[in-house]
């Protein structure tokens, strides 16, 4: 499989390429050159697969021949060992729970598969690769304990002081070792334009062997289809489902458009934004208008300026009138968010986070009579216990994981949100 950039600028790349160089010179993202469409009799006989066996069916030929067949059974075995259920919430109405993995967001599916081919491609350099991640919440978490320990590769995670949960920032903060955790004053934004320019110099890209674990990164992206092809698989009539996807910075969601590219039979998608709301804006009025980012109760959604958006438009081959056949967008606000979480619990039992009640809502306003709807719980409720408490009115009950990891001993460095600091500090590090 050969990869191209978005803005069709750069040469095409090899799979390994692809994820050790993370952005193409042009700026653009890498996309594959095919998109491989499973013939129905495969499909069928997924019906009762494993989710490894899921996911080796799906990324086979998108990996080749940079790793073999052995070893992508391995890497799915291992990056894939924890359950994905589909819950009712109510009549039809589905939660696909992607919080089971061990840092309890849905970033564990790609982050794992991420860190275990990088270590495969370790194995061959001599030199250390450094990965550099952005994070808005639960990615810096899923990444940090996906490459801990792993020989060969060192993680620089910057995340915005402040604007993360006390328990987001614990995760990325408290394992040491290979893991460096960088505090910027800013937002998320910052933070990812510091790592798009970092790619894009080339004396420090050359210097440090620079590689991305953001969804940016298409071995962070493409995984992420796996659990849509699971869906398809369990839900009866999933092919006339509205599927709500709580949506900031856009893989999630254009991971499962490439698994309906692949031939699982997924319905529409909502894709489902809190206040910074720049892609529904985009299907209303075919205007890419681009927002201060604004802090809300969603955190890991507060994203004015979508990396994947280009994706988006790839598969979609850049038509409007095509990508809105298939794609809505619905916004909520942070007191519509505290009141759905309430009135959810109240209704149904079911204990939305933040960014699955967007999701929720969504589901609740554009669902038709009779239609199933399914929205994906993106993070466990307890990662956002101020505001999940501000909803209910009551204490959350702190599972031992929680109680454990708030023990720990945070460490990040300060930084402003300059380009020159942070090159420095790149520098020293190295």
């Amino acid at each position: 499989m050969k990869y191209f950039s978005t803005n069709r600028e750069s040469n095409e790349v090899s799979f390994k390429e692809a994820v050790i160089n993370s952005l193409p010179a042009d700026k653009g993202l890498y996309f594959p050159k095919s998109i491989p469409a499973l013939d129905a009799r495969t499909i069928v006989n997924l019906k009762d697969a494993s989710l490894p066996a899921i996911g080796f069916e799906m990324m086979k030929d998108f990996v080749q021949p940079d790793l073999t067949k052995s070893q992508l059974k391995d890497i799915v075995e291992d990056a894939l060992s924890f359950e994905i259920p589909l819950v009712q919430a109510e009549e039809n109405i589905f939660s696909l729970e992607l919080f089971h993995g061990p840092t309890y967001a849905f970033k564990d599916v790609g982050a794992r598969f991420l860190a275990r081919c990088l270590g495969e491609f370790a194995k061959k350099d001599a030199r250390e690769t450094t990965i550099l991640v952005a994070t808005s919440g639960d990615t810096g978490g899923a990444v940090a304990n996906g490459f801990y320990g792993v020989e060969g590769v060192k993680v620089i995670i910057l995340y915005p002081s402040g604007k993360v949960s006390d328990l987001q920032e614990k995760q990325l903060t408290t394992l040491g070792g290979n893991i460096t955790a960088l505090e910027v004053e800013g937002d998320f934004d910052d933070c990812q334009a510091l790592v798009k320019q970092a790619f894009l110099d080339k004396e420090l890209s050359e210097k440090l062997n620079l590689t991305s674990a953001n969804s940016i990164n298409i071995a962070r992206w493409m995984p992420q289809s796996i659990y849509y092809a699971s869906l398809a698989l369990k839900m009866q009539n999933a092919e006339e489902a509205l599927i709500a996807v709580p949506s900031g910075n856009y893989g999630n969601v254009t991971a499962g458009m490439l698994a309906k590219r692949m031939s699982f039979p997924l319905g529409k998608f909502l894709v489902c934004s809190n206040a910074n709301d720049v892609v529904p804006r985009y299907l209303e009025s075919c205007e890419y208008e681009v927002l201060p980012t604004v802090a809300t109760y969603a955190n890991a959604m507060d994203v004015s300026n979508p990396s994947n958006f280009p994706r988006m438009l790839e598969l979609y081959d850049h038509t409007f009138d095509d990508l809105i056949q298939d794609v809505s967008g619905f916004t909520l606000h942070d007191e519509e968010i505290l009141e759905t979480i309430k009135q959810c619990h109240k209704e149904t039992g079911y204990v939305l986070d933040p960014h699955g009640a967007i999701g929720y809502a969504g589901l609740k306003a554009k669902l038709k009579i009779d239609q199933q709807g399914v929205f994906l719980e993106t993070a466990h409720p307890i990662k956002f216990a101020p505001v999940m408490e501000k909803a209910l009115d009551e204490k959350l009950e702190i599972p031992q994981f929680a109680e454990d990891l708030m023990l720990k001993k945070k460490k990040s460095t300060k930084m402003s949100n300059e380009y020159s600091e942070f090159k420095n500090l790149l520098k020293r590090t190295s």
